[in-house]
């Protein structure tokens, strides 16, 4: 019997879910199975995270009490809101005088469209004063009887003063409804888009709280005393009471999934994540070893959801071929999911004897110039995984691998028809489809300023390999395909941190407040089970807004990760050179704690100050940060203050933009403190000095420092 703790991850699908069991320790793939989502099932998606769940411990020899981590993804808040399968909202305005006019437009909420013809089903009701109980408990009559099955309360300026919205809420649970305080939600000022966002959470609440009840009582009936996490869509996890009271949080989580298994596994620190299906592929960026996140539009709208920035391009595995005029025309949108036809590359030989190229509609309202084979073994669908295979960019062992000579006579007739070899209509078909990809790749690298030079380019999901390796071929770029990439997604739930955010509006914040603003996000990532040693804080300060964001992220238990394989030396300044695009012989070690290195190199220019770009690679060899120009320092964590105090005063600008403290990074036992968001210099010491409390007077430490432009 295997006795390491396992941390299980499953991620609920449309149509199935998968599950995957990881060593705690090495974070090594142990199994994964596959079960039908059980929508139908009395218990709902419960029934089938349980089978699942049982079959892999039975497939790994596990037992419930080895679990030491359990998470699920799941989309069904997302379905509910696509499908309109929501709760009739009950919104409660409060407020006098002139917010009055304020809240009692919010009644428009009634007119958000959910699905073509369905709107959002909302009643509205409004309270003077939160003062007068029986003002309050009237308005909550008012909305039951308008059919409200949930109640959400708003009034201006709650996030500073929120009693009245408490009164509301107080009175709603007495009457055993679900409700959402508009300030629990979000605490950023936008009393509208507050609103909205309340309304949202809202209206899948009932349906959510339902299949978390279930689900957490079936894992615990199956023997699991691990506490059930549950994604959210920034890519980590929040404990299940955090997903009772913000289920918003699961909308959009799907592709948070399988980025959180792309940046956890393949360590990624600069590029774009690629999670190709059958028909779709949906791009992420990873920055500075963080994922890109920004406020999700939902129903059409701008919200204050902070999401995974994910873009689709209607690309995937199963695009089919389209073609006219003797040349290849595009791929995609629709799949042979779509047509209902199997691919050719799956076939036999026998089955695509005497193949011709015929055109069809998948579907009765497109145009007739999508490419199939009519063979000896019926109908086929010529798609991005076929190209990919007879090209041979699809490597042995993937989930899409076919046997290269069925690939071939797959697109053997396709080539007859333009009047080319095999080889060059197979690179046609993938051009058609990675061009698509390939501008908005381009369009997110510029987004978000992506040194192109390190950008790698990881693919996950079952169809990476028909996208991901010929994309980089034409583009230049490094690119792989992700480690079990087929099951990247439960990988990614397996290994996601817990994760919180916190944001405020907090016009010219001092230091005091900063910090505050700090530790209620420390102290809300312990509170949900993280281990208080390992949680990591990025706190951003934007002087344009005033906002105060403070993200934090931890894991249920400390992590010792006793991996066979560590870099060695070379690998690691091979690593470094190659990252740097410069001579191993030319980088020198600058620096280094018990768990990175920092190499540099200098940049000769001529008429310009010389550049000394910094890269710092962890134990396995991962470049995991990386500076265009900086300067490093080693101390200790007892000189640290008065080290660094000095660092930022050498290192801060002033212009017409203000004062703008330098990008620094803080290198402590196995962690990067990442207070690059911090501007202001004062704050940015005192959030220095906080990630030094508690740490032993002779530690060492490592700043690198970036001076702004």
């Amino acid at each position: 019997m295997n006795t390491h703790r396992i941390r299980v991850g499953i991620d609920v699908g449309g149509t199935f879910t998968d599950a995957v069991a990881v060593d705690a320790t090495t974070l090594r793939l142990l199994g994964q199975v596959k079960v039908p989502t059980s929508h139908r099932h009395e218990d709902g998606v419960a029934h089938g995270i349980v089978e699942a769940l049982d079959r892999l411990l039975e497939q790994t020899g596990h037992a419930p009490e080895d679990v030491a981590f359990l998470a699920h993804g799941t989309t069904q808040a997302t379905n509910a809101l696509l499908e309109g399968d929501v709760a009739t909202v009950g919104l409660i305005g409060v407020g006098a005088g002139p917010s009055a006019a304020f809240t009692r437009r919010l009644a428009a909420f009634q007119k958000l469209e959910l699905t073509p013809g369905k709107r959002l089903p909302l009643v509205y009701a409004h309270v003077a004063d939160p003062d007068d109980a029986s003002a309050v408990r009237a308005a909550v009559d008012a909305v039951v009887q308008g059919g409200a099955q949930v109640v959400v309360a708003s009034q201006p300026f709650s996030v500073d003063r929120p009693e009245g919205e408490d009164t509301v809420v107080a009175a709603a649970k007495e009457r055993g409804l679900p409700t959402t305080a508009a300030h629990e939600i979000t605490s950023l000022y936008g009393l509208h888009k507050r609103t909205r966002t309340a309304v949202v959470n809202a209206a899948i609440l009932p349906r959510m709280l339902a299949t978390a009840d279930l689900v957490d009582a079936s894992v615990a009936k199956a023997g699991v005393s691990a506490p059930l996490m549950v994604m959210r869509c920034d890519g980590g996890v929040m404990s299940l009471d955090e997903m009772r009271r913000r289920p918003l949080l699961t909308v959009l989580s799907g592709p948070a999934a399988g980025v959180a298994g792309a940046l956890m596994q393949e360590r990624i620190s600069e590029g774009l994540f690629l999670e190709t299906g059958g028909t779709s592929t949906d791009i992420s960026v990873v920055r500075r070893g963080k994922v890109a996140v920004r406020h999700a539009t939902m129903l059409g709208r701008t919200s204050y959801l902070s999401a995974l920035d994910v873009r689709t391009v209607g690309v995937g595995g199963g695009s089919m071929v389209r073609v006219g005029g003797g040349k290849v025309t595009g791929a995609g949108p629709r799949s042979a999911h779509i047509a209902g036809l199997p691919y050719a590359c799956f076939a036999t030989l026998d089955d695509l004897r005497d193949a011709k190229v015929t055109t069809i509609r998948p579907m009765d309202d497109d145009p007739a110039d999508y490419a199939v084979l009519d063979a000896a073994g019926g109908r086929f669908a010529i798609t991005m995984t076929c190209a990919a295979n007879a090209l041979g960019r699809v490597p042995e062992g993937d989930f899409a691998h076919c046997d290269p000579a069925v690939a071939k006579a797959a697109i053997a007739p396709l080539a007859a028809t333009l009047g080319t070899d095999v080889a060059t209509a197979a690179a046609r078909v993938l051009d058609a489809g990675t061009d698509q990809v390939r501008t908005v790749v381009d369009a997110m690298i510029r987004d978000y300023r992506l040194d192109k030079d390190i950008a790698v380019l990881v693919g996950g999901g079952g169809g990476a390999a028909a996208v991901t390796p010929h994309l980089a071929a034409v583009s230049g770029q490094e690119g792989r395909i992700a480690r079990h990439n087929e099951v990247i997604s439960p990988i990614g739930v397996a290994l996601a941190l817990i994760r919180e955010q916190v944001e405020r509006i907090i016009p010219g914040a001092g230091q005091e407040q900063i910090l505050a603003v700090r530790a209620e996000a420390e102290a809300a990532v312990v509170a949900q089970g993280a281990a208080a040693d390992g949680v990591e804080v990025e706190v951003t300060v934007d002087p344009q807004t005033s906002t105060v964001r403070a993200v934090a992220t931890g894991a249920t238990e400390l992590r010792t990760q006793d991996r066979a394989h560590r870099a060695d030396d070379a690998d690691r300044l091979r690593a470094a050179a190659d990252s740097l695009k410069t001579d191993p012989a030319s980088v020198r070690v600058l620096a280094g704690t018990a768990a990175h290195t920092v190499y540099g190199t200098d940049v000769r220019r001529r008429f310009r100050p010389d550049r000394h770009p910094v890269r710092v690679v962890d134990a396995d060899g991962v470049v995991r940060l990386h500076a265009p120009d900086a300067r490093v320092e080693t101390t200790t964590v007892g000189r640290a203050p008065e080290v660094l105090a000095g660092l930022v005063r050498e290192a801060t600008s002033y212009g017409d933009g203000g004062v703008r403290a330098p990008a620094l990074r803080l290198l402590l036992g196995s962690r990067i403190a990442d207070l690059s968001g911090v501007l202001d210099p004062q704050p940015l010491l005192a959030l220095a000095r906080s990630e030094l409390r508690a740490r032993a007077a002779d530690e060492p430490v490592v700043a690198v420092v970036e001076v702004r432009s």
